[in-house]
């Protein structure tokens, strides 16, 4: 695997390569538990839509002895018209929690009926995953593609959380898999735009660059591979996230892999939200 890194970066694959080992020695310690389809909006929103009480759903799985671990919220791709929540294999295993997360898709919704979803989501596992055990100041939120879009969008645009008394700044980080920095190909397709015309305007993450967002590290495929201008939108937000002061952007392209980026991308993750961890111990 070739990493492309962002002038200034100074990771390596063995670094990662040893957390990896450290974190597979701790699994085998630990017993993970399950939970399925748990509604995260409440009865009077499930009662008055069938579509909304059958999709708005998660999954958790967590270890079930530990306390005040780290949770990712996991939302899947599929260019918000498709795709099932998950648990990636990669992370699972780990001393970690994962949410994984369904929302509506179009053409059943529109926007911002997705990134709704995404945000009621995120609150709900604010508002309960202390009852797991779970440390509310390390709720990463994540996701590949589409997933990608909405982790940004929640995380960067203050009104979705806010909604629920939410400060986005208390997401411990934010890790986007080729999510995309302009307003979403779908949401141009509502409006009758070619997917080829980029558009910024308050559905896009890069209307929403500020200096106080949570650390960001954005992961994408080979500028060569990628769908579109996927890395370049990525490597813009990079940029205008810097200049408007935001000291914690970091960028990793991975050379030789396309938009099915995934695979490559979890080693890096779960270095994420370990390098956060530590950074928090050492305050």
């Amino acid at each position: 695997m070739t990493l492309k890194k962002s002038p200034g970066m100074k990771k390596s694959l063995f670094t990662v390569l040893l957390f990896c080992c450290s974190i597979i020695v701790f699994a085998q310690q630990t017993a993970y538990s399950t939970q399925l389809n748990i509604k995260y909006y409440n009865d009077e929103v499930n009662k008055s839509d069938q579509y909304s009480n059958d999709r708005c759903v998660l999954d958790i799985y967590y270890p079930e002895k530990l306390k005040g671990f780290a949770t990712i919220v996991w939302f899947h791709g599929g260019g918000l018209t498709e795709g099932n929540k998950e648990f990636p294999q990669a992370l699972k295993d780990k001393g970690l929690c994962i949410v994984a997360v369904n929302y509506r898709l179009y053409p059943k919704v529109k926007a911002p009926g997705y990134i709704e979803d995404a945000a009621a989501a995120v609150a709900w596992v604010f508002r309960n995953i202390k009852n797991y055990s779970g440390d509310t100041t390390l709720i990463f939120v994540s996701g590949h593609s589409a997933g990608g879009y909405l982790s940004l969008m929640v995380g960067l645009d203050k009104r979705w959380l806010g909604k629920y008394d939410i400060d986005a700044n208390r997401i411990a980080g934010l890790i986007p898999f080729s999510g995309q920095a302009i307003t979403h190909f779908t949401i141009r397709k509502e409006r009758g735009i070619a997917e080829t015309q980029p558009v910024i305007d308050d559905m896009a993450p890069l209307f929403h660059v500020r200096s106080d967002a949570p650390p960001l590290l954005l992961i994408t495929g080979d500028r060569e591979m990628e769908l579109l201008g996927r890395y370049e939108e990525n490597a813009y937000l990079a940029r205008m996230m810097k200049v408007a002061g935001h000291k914690q952007t970091r960028l990793i392209e991975l050379g030789g892999y396309g938009h099915n980026m995934a695979e490559p991308a979890f080693p890096l993750l779960l270095n994420e939200v370990h390098r956060v961890i530590d950074l928090r111990k050492n305050k």
